[in-house]
């Protein structure tokens, strides 16, 4: 069973995008493996597995060249919940712990017109040059996250 469940780990992690524990348990149930949190982490330690902006990566593979936009789009689509504006402040919020991952992606990118960022558990703070850009910098953003 153990060889199994690392023959399909593998495959999973080669074949796509693997975040977490929680999407690996999801896959990995999707093909009739069940397993507790205390196995995978055991699992992954065993067969060397990183973790990275791009997720889970298997130690021979080659390190998937990510631009800064393509991590920041990454990020906006797994960890953007909602975006408000307030004056010359972008709101955003996040599930919690994850605003954090969500400042690195933005201040990589240093997108037009962000002065700069505060992140806190579940939210980030963006200001704005103005607050036309402040609207602007919202619109890029949901439509990159694909919000709107």
């Amino acid at each position: 069973m153990k060889s199994r469940r690392h023959t399909v780990i593998r495959t999973l992690i080669d074949s796509g995008e693997i975040y977490s524990q929680g999407d690996l348990a999801k896959q990995l149930a999707r093909n009739g493996i069940e397993a507790t949190q205390a196995t995978l982490s055991r699992d992954l330690a065993e067969l060397g597995v990183l973790k990275g902006p791009a997720g889970y990566q298997l130690p021979s593979a080659t390190p998937a060249v990510t631009t800064p936009e393509l991590g920041l789009t990454r990020a906006l689509k797994r960890e953007l919940v909602s975006v408000d504006v307030g004056g010359s402040l972008v709101v955003l919020k996040t599930p919690t712990g994850h605003g954090n991952a969500l400042a690195i992606e933005l201040d990589r990118v240093r997108l037009r017109g962000v002065l700069g960022t505060i992140a806190g558990d579940d939210t980030v703070f963006l200001a704005a040059s103005s607050d036309l850009a402040a609207r602007r910098i919202a619109r890029e953003l949901r439509v990159l996250a694909q919000l709107d």
